[in-house]
């Protein structure tokens, strides 16, 4: 993530000396663009124009151009002041008026359209940095494997690079479009694109956002009919109704009719850009946590580990295996099978689990006389006991591998929905180990794995708060000074 954000920051920095670079070498005319009445639609007749400027000494205007109905007037800044261009149009007695501004740097500002000197060259720096943005995130997340897979940073550049693509391309058809029509899309018009980039969003993933709720809630609603009617089966259908609920919500926001003065429509706006802030925060986490687990869940380590970690779960009085935890012990032999096919390498299987108030022996104990069998060496075989959750299995299977020495390259297994977030847990052990996942039904899968997602949250719900208020004050300071 630091390696990310120092490349984020390197290509921010870039593009903003490039601008200055630019500003002060090539673009040192401010022009005025605006559309004028030319009769039947023809060109405005220059001759009928007459241009006033109240302080010829802090401005310059040069001979302007039409092209259409469009008017193109270079202003050339002398010096640091204020001051108010006035064109007659004496086709239809129509009076324009702009008012600007010049700094130290002797660049332009038109509070009319909001253009300045090289705005053009913001424009597209801006445009590049959200496509560079995302580009970064695209390649830090491919290039993420095996265990460095596992970590909240790869959950970020999955689910952020496509509000960083969307902003990128969304910025990229306004300055097309500015380029093509100053007229009609001036700087303003690219302001309020970038100060509505959450708002988009919101609407841009609408259709995936819906049936995402509905697939969620069709597989909650078939557990069901399998399972108790608990909390935890029931997250998946409350989590889509959040889903819609929150959609509606905002569309309704967005879709009202204003009325009252400019900052009172800038608090309003801050409101609504900060609602959608904190919407798309959790739909991009969400995202990414899909997308790292399903690759999670498909990965396939190499034939070269040393030790095979067996996450344990529960299991029946009599010691037999349900289908869940066999499909965990499976996963593993099948692993340990097709390596000493491969290889020859026969790697330390750990079952690891302890005992629950309910159950007769440890799930590791249980998981052990399965796996002999099933025909693994006892020998290879390496109890871990002691472990009360995740990070327990983790850590102390670690202690285990420390104390077999040799080779330290690891894999655990788990059930596929229960991949990413294990290996999360056994880097924060400081475990490198890959993971592999054994299959469940279709109806277990998504509510089991959105369990995982709130649970990825919660185990560091500070961190998160900090970013999304990071991410909400960006936009409406953004919303404040723009509208």
């Amino acid at each position: 993530m630091k390696q990310a954000a120092r490349q984020i920051a390197i290509c921010a920095a870039g593009l903003l000396l490039l601008c200055l670079i630019c500003r002060l070498t090539v673009f040192r005319t401010y022009t005025i663009s605006m559309h004028m009445y030319a009769p039947s639609g023809g060109e405005v007749d220059i001759a009928q124009l007459s241009l006033d400027v109240d302080r010829p000494e802090i401005l310059d205007c040069g001979a302007p151009q039409a092209r259409g109905d469009l008017l193109r007037v270079p202003v050339h800044p002398q010096r640091a002041g204020d001051a108010t261009i006035t064109i007659f149009n004496q086709q239809n007695g129509v009076e324009y008026t702009h008012l600007l501004t010049v700094d130290r740097l002797l660049t332009v500002y038109d509070f009319s359209s909001g253009g300045f000197t090289g705005d053009a060259a913001v424009l597209i720096a801006v445009t590049l940095f959200w496509l560079l943005v995302s580009a970064v995130m695209l390649w830090h997340f491919f290039r993420a494997r095996g265990a460095a897979l596992y970590s909240y940073s790869t959950i970020y550049f999955a689910g952020f690079f496509l509000f960083a693509l969307s902003t990128g391309m969304v910025m990229l058809t306004e300055s097309v479009r500015h380029f093509m029509q100053p007229g009609d899309y001036p700087m303003i018009s690219a302001y309020r694109v970038l100060n509505s980039a959450s708002k988009r969003f919101m609407f841009i993933t609408l259709p995936l956002i819906v049936l995402f709720a509905v697939a969620m809630a069709v597989s909650n609603i078939a557990l069901l009919r399998h399972e108790k009617p608990r909390f935890q089966n029931v997250l998946g259908l409350l989590v889509s109704l959040l889903l819609i609920v929150g959609e509606a919500l905002g569309i309704y926001l967005f879709s009202r009719d204003f009325s009252g003065s400019e900052w009172a429509y800038r608090v309003q706006n801050t409101f609504e850009n900060t609602y959608a802030t904190i919407f798309i925060y959790f739909e991009c986490m969400l995202a990414g946590s899909i997308i790292c687990g399903i690759r999670s869940a498909r990965y396939e380590p190499r034939p070269d580990k040393d030790f095979i970690i067996i996450l344990g779960c529960w299991f029946r009085r009599d010691g037999s295996l349900p289908p869940l935890i066999r499909g965990r012990v499976d996963r593993a032999i099948q692993f340990w099978k097709k390596q000493k096919s491969a290889t020859g390498r026969e790697a330390v299987l750990i079952p690891s689990g302890g005992q629950g108030k309910n159950e007769t022996m440890p799930e590791a104990e249980a998981m052990r006389r399965y796996l002999v069998s099933q025909g693994i060496p006892e020998h290879l075989i390496v109890k871990e006991d002691q472990s009360a959750n995740t990070y327990q299995n983790m850590a102390f299977s670690k202690a285990i591998i420390e104390r077999q020495g040799g080779g330290k390259r690891t894999v655990f297994s788990t059930t596929n929905y229960h991949v990413f977030r294990s290996g999360v847990w056994a880097h924060l052990a400081g475990l490198p180990a890959e993971g592999i996942g054994s299959k469940t039904k279709w109806w277990f899968w998504p509510n089991a794995f959105m369990r995982e997602c709130v649970g990825l949250l919660q185990n560091r719900w500070h961190q998160e708060i900090l970013f999304l208020l990071v991410l909400i004050a960006f936009f409406s300071v953004l919303s404040l000074l723009l509208g």
